[in-house]
């Protein structure tokens, strides 16, 4: 059912937190302004975003010296003299991946800080963490980054058509080995994690399916350009062209024909929906609700933006049980907070920090993605995120963004600031003594000189307290 409840401030941030990644002060009053449905129209239909840096410069891979490998083939002794060589060429290789990584990881950050598009860009990371690739295997920083421009381009396309284009994309086919996949040895990794992991779900095929299935994906492979990007070949003579059974279905398959078929299977619907469900309403969505949603993919033959448009004007979403019901992963929790404190550039050490956090832009710790909801809170990562909030809150840049301060500061009162702090980082989503303890802090409670707030201590002051207010539970919380 559509939400037909009270509209304010407070469900507007929630709907930005959820089908982006928070915006700014001004952003949340934006929605707030508009009815429900307007608001979801709003990041339904992505606005032009010809502004934004469209990708990053990357180095091209460096060009391997002519008979850098000469004598290590055969079963010949190393060829010393090219020793040197190949010691150089590997630390320039290594040197060229490291900068385009961090050219990349940086690129997509202030990309999903500054875009008009929000919605586009949380689907972009959404589908990120589960077609899953990463620069292992030897693939290059321009072949990720074509997989990133691919999630973008199907954000809320027709999940069949992405999951094709995927299972042609240079980055998966190195990743999950299909690259190697031809018809004498037939090699069974991406086809095994094509159902468990991206479109079906464990108990919904047999280990015969998997073997058949990889049969019919054998040859197809890529070809890599000289600027390091990537594109799909079809070699047929590798190709196993005889009858294969899958999933109760017998003929000539191609990779082509499998994937349609699993887009045939009841279970694919119920995966993409408990998949989005999880990511933007709830974690263990009741089957119910699951069904419903997989029955909304079916209808609409698997087209994700009226399914979503759906989802987040329903009641569900805006249901007690999904408020603030998710942890914020480290991504969103960081340009989150650039938003709301109005800072477009993201520092070098910042990927370091998101590192610490537990998660690595381009580079999921393995082909499930990152586990999410609890996972991303213990005692390690919780320091790291209050160190990053205590950062921010230093930083003269940083708050000089935040203009929405500027009255609460001018006034000198701790119960203004407060409740200014809280009621725009928090949405008043605090406890009473929270709330308490930050107004004492603020009015200098154990503070020997210039308890009171004045001109003189109220910037550090409001620093302090715009650094508890991000320490608090609810700032965590998406």
């Amino acid at each position: 059912m559509p939400y037909a409840g009270p509209w304010n401030r407070r469900l507007a941030a929630h709907l930005l937190r959820r089908a982006g990644f928070g915006g700014s002060p001004a952003d949340v009053d934006r929605f707030a302004s508009m009815s429900p449905q307007s608001a979801v129209d709003a990041l339904i239909r992505f606005p032009d975003t010809g502004s934004l840096v469209a990708r990053p410069v990357l180095q091209d891979p460096p060009v391997p010296p002519v008979g850098m490998y000469r004598g290590l083939q055969g079963g010949m002794a190393a060829d010393p003299a090219m020793a040197d060589t190949r010691r150089a060429f590997q630390m320039e290789n290594n040197r060229i991946r490291r900068a385009n990584l961090i050219a990349m990881q940086t690129w997509w950050l202030e990309r999903m800080i500054a875009t008009t598009a929000p919605l586009q860009e949380k689907m972009t990371l959404f589908w990120h963490g589960h077609f899953t690739s990463s620069p292992e295997k030897g693939t290059t920083a321009q072949e990720l980054l074509m997989q990133n421009l691919l999630f973008r381009e199907y954000a809320l396309g027709n999940v069949r058509d992405l999951t094709m284009h995927v299972a042609q994309d240079p980055a998966m086919l190195r990743y999950l080995d299909n690259n190697v996949n031809v018809k004498a040895h037939p090699n069974e990794n991406f086809a095994r994690e094509l159902m468990e992991l991206f479109t079906l779900g464990i108990g919904n095929y047999s280990e015969q399916d998997i073997r058949e299935s990889a049969r019919a994906f054998t040859g197809w492979t890529f070809r890599r350009n000289p600027d390091g990007t990537g594109f799909f070949l079809d070699n047929e003579r590798q190709h196993d062209d005889g009858v294969k059974t899958f999933l109760g279905q017998s003929g000539r398959f191609t990779g082509a024909d499998v994937v349609n078929i699993i887009f045939g299977q009841p279970a694919a619907a119920r995966f993409f929906a408990a998949k989005l469900l999880a990511f933007f309403v709830y974690e263990d969505p009741e089957p119910q609700l699951v069904d419903q949603v997989a029955a909304l993919l079916r209808k609409n033959n698997f087209e994700v933006r009226p399914v979503m448009s759906i989802v987040l004007r329903s009641n569900v979403f805006f249901s007690d049980r999904a408020y603030r019901a998710l942890v914020k992963s480290p991504v969103e929790f960081v340009v989150g907070t650039h938003q709301l404190f109005g800072v477009t550039d993201v520092l070098p050490v910042e990927l370091a920090t998101l590192r610490q956090m537990g998660q690595v832009l381009f580079y999921p710790p393995n082909v499930k993605g990152w586990d999410g909801g609890a996972a991303w809170l213990n005692s390690q990562t919780i320091l790291t995120r209050e160190n990053f909030a205590n950062g921010v809150a230093q930083n003269p840049k940083v708050m000089a963004g935040a203009t929405w301060l500027d009255p609460a500061m001018r006034s000198m009162d701790p119960h203004q600031v407060a409740m200014t702090l809280t009621g725009t980082m928090l949405q008043n989503d605090v406890s009473p003594a929270a709330l308490a303890q930050l107004i004492a802090h603020l009015g200098g409670s154990g503070q020997a000189a210039l308890a009171q707030l004045s001109p003189e201590n109220v910037d550090e002051r409001v620093r302090s307290a715009a650094y508890l207010t991000m320490a608090m539970p609810a700032y965590q919380l998406a």
